[in-house]
């Protein structure tokens, strides 16, 4: 790292005596040491010395643009958008049309946008490439640091959806964070209902079942007869009326009544909201759709009501409100002109998260590979000394990721050669690698999907089962061989 800041010559602080230091180096075949001139004298070529770094705050942004010639002027900006623009004027008049930023908190989003919108490249950086340089804590060192790395083409940009995608990404979490406060409502109401020995839980699977919304709701309008309230039994209904009643028979408090009352106002507040970012994306969709038209369509639909691995299409109900509003499933088909719910264990609200946080274009990511890196399901590959010292994958909290993951778990009862895959997996290495392992085939499958247009094709989970096999006669057989045995069938 030192030799790095001697080419940078950003460490004049150093002695003269160190940098002019020999290293010695072991001569081949013998037991002899020479000196070797060092290459501290070899200073490296900025690839453009004209760009700019800048070093986000949340109350000002401090910027650095380099100049032809090698030197470098800094300015400090406030974070209010007249500001910024003034910025944007300044970075305009002196040529600079390439600026790297770190990603701190959402304070440069307004910094990105207002420079993006004037044509201007702008690399967003991943802070943790930023903060391994010890004695720049300033935010006029980090910002000379920041325009220096760009400048020798060190840095590597950030991915970032266009703004379309964009758009469709921040109404897809928005709707996954309602669902999210939401479900928190649904805690309040079954902790105010366990505090009353209401004990609706024990004999319905789920209190936000028609069962149990009906009975809640009737709570709340002010009936409190056991008997009565039984009678909101829905057909479907496991227990009878009788168990019912016996369950509703409490002590009906007022602090609790008025917390259960809060609570379901809150549920059914945060699903209408929900539903208006349902309309926002099919808004989006369908401006897609229209995009799409001219694009040669490929497979048959499947029948109606199924998708093509035979699963039902969900519905949004008045008590099942996690699925959208409008057939999300033939929107996506239209626009990709593949169908990924043909994958095994992603369903549409899996499929929207993924293509909210990915987008639509798969050139950012040269292969499949590449993919699974950038999502962090990939294995590890720290060496030393030939030897491996970790595999494990690394940290990330990518939203992406986290959908695959989902769609992995559920592969457990699968009788598909990617559940047998998935069951194998655990039965060997265990829960989370193998949620790892089946997310990493996913995401290689859709990827694929999306690169090449390819519909895909399920082999079942017996040919799995017999390709596993193949492969362990194989590997058999060899081994044998290799201590002189033949195997024979019998």
């Amino acid at each position: 790292m030192t030799n790095l800041f001697r080419l940078l010559g950003v460490n004049n602080h150093i002695n003269t005596q160190n940098t002019q230091s020999k290293r010695f180096v072991m001569a081949k075949n013998t037991k002899k040491f020479q000196k070797t001139q060092s290459a501290s004298n070899f200073k490296l070529t900025p690839m453009n010395p004209c760009v700019a770094g800048i070093d986000i705050g949340a109350r000002s942004v401090f910027i650095c643009i380099g100049f032809s010639d090698g030197h470098q002027e800094i300015r400090e900006y406030l974070t209010f958008t007249e500001d910024l623009k003034n910025m944007r004027t300044w970075i305009q008049q002196n040529g600079i049309q390439s600026v790297a930023m770190e990603s701190t908190g959402v304070y440069w989003i307004p910094v990105y946008d207002i420079l993006a919108q004037a044509g201007i490249d702008v690399i967003l950086v991943n802070a943790y490439y930023l903060k391994t340089v010890p004695g720049r804590k300033t935010d006029v060192k980090d910002c000379q640091w920041i325009q220096q790395l760009h400048a020798y083409g060190l840095l590597r940009g950030s991915f970032r959806p266009d703004d379309e995608g964009v758009m469709l990404r921040g109404y897809v979490r928005q709707r996954s964070r309602l669902f999210e406060l939401a479900s928190q409502q649904v805690q309040l109401m079954h902790k105010a209902l366990v505090q009353m020995n209401l004990q609706l839980n024990h004999v319905v699977s789920d209190i936000t079942g028609a069962t149990g919304m009906n009975i809640i709701r009737a709570i709340v309008s002010g009936e409190r007869s056991p008997a009565v309230l039984a009678k909101y039994r829905d057909c479907r209904c496991k227990k009878d009326e009788k168990e019912i009643a016996k369950a509703l028979d409490g002590n009906y408090r007022q602090e609790h009544l008025l917390a259960v009352k809060h609570a379901l106002a809150a549920y059914d507040f945060f699903h209408r909201q929900a539903l208006e970012c349902e309309e926002a994306i099919e808004k989006m969709l369908a401006k897609w759709e229209k995009q799409a038209e001219s694009a040669p369509a490929q497979d048959s639909n499947p029948p109606k009501g199924l998708n093509k691995n035979g699963r039902g299409i969900q519905k949004k109900t008045e008590y099942n409100l996690s699925p959208y509003h409008f057939e999300a499933e033939s929107s996506l088909e239209k626009i990709l002109h593949v169908n990924l719910t043909d994958i095994p264990g992603l369903d549409v609200n899996g499929i929207m998260k993924i293509l909210a946080e990915i987008g639509l274009d798969m050139s950012k990511w040269p292969s499949a590979k590449h993919f699974a890196s950038w999502l962090g399901l990939c294995p590890g590959n720290k060496i030393s000394g030939g030897k491996i010292l970790s595999s494990k994958t690394k940290p990330s909290a990518n939203r992406a990721a986290q959908a695959f993951r989902l769609a992995a778990n559920t592969l457990y009862c699968s009788k598909t050669a990617l559940g047998a895959y998935f069951r194998r997996m655990r039965a060997r290495l265990g829960a989370p690698k193998a949620i790892t392992a089946a997310a990493h085939k996913l995401a290689k499958i859709l990827y694929t999907m999306l690169k090449e247009r390819k519909s895909f094709t399920e082999v079942g989970q017996a040919a799995y089962e017999q390709a596993y096999k193949e492969r362990q006669l194989y590997a058999l057989k060899k081994r044998a061989q290799d201590l002189g045995f033949n195997l024979v069938a019998v």
